[in-house]
């Protein structure tokens, strides 16, 4: 059971840009990395584009599973995943890092803001904390 990425997003009008990534790709091949996190970059913000605000879903495409929640405010959140990571892991690590990101970077910078300049550094703490489930 892996964890592929952690985004943070927000859905503003009229586009959705992302604020805060992380990802692990370091089980693939050197070669393909930096394309497979355009992959997972570009569906994390599709996604979010056609989700409704206050909607939680999930969503396969090709052999990950995309975990989606869009809160009322705009801030969303993406958690790519294998088929076997338990979908109720992924939506309660949305709801603790959505909380936390909304505490700690003002509401004001999310429409603005993007990867270089929004402060919040625990997306690749979380990421690496929820890789294995259940923790060791």
């Amino acid at each position: 059971m892996r964890l592929y990425s952690l985004s943070v997003l927000y859905k503003g009008d009229p586009k959705v840009h992302l604020l805060k990534a992380a990802y692990d790709v370091s089980t693939f091949n050197f070669f393909q990395r930096s394309s497979v996190q355009e992959f997972m970059t570009f569906t994390s913000q599709l996604i979010v584009e056609r989700s409704e605000p206050g909607s939680r879903a999930s969503v396969k495409e090709q052999e990950y599973l995309c975990h989606v929640y869009v809160r009322n405010d705009g801030l969303a959140g993406v958690v790519i995943a294998d088929n076997e990571y338990p979908q109720r892991v992924c939506f309660t690590l949305l709801d603790k890092v959505l909380d936390e990101f909304s505490r700690q970077v003002s509401k004001i910078d999310w429409p603005s803001g993007s990867p270089a300049t929004i402060s919040y550094a625990a997306l690749d703490g979380y990421l690496s904390k929820y890789q294995v489930w259940p923790p060791r």
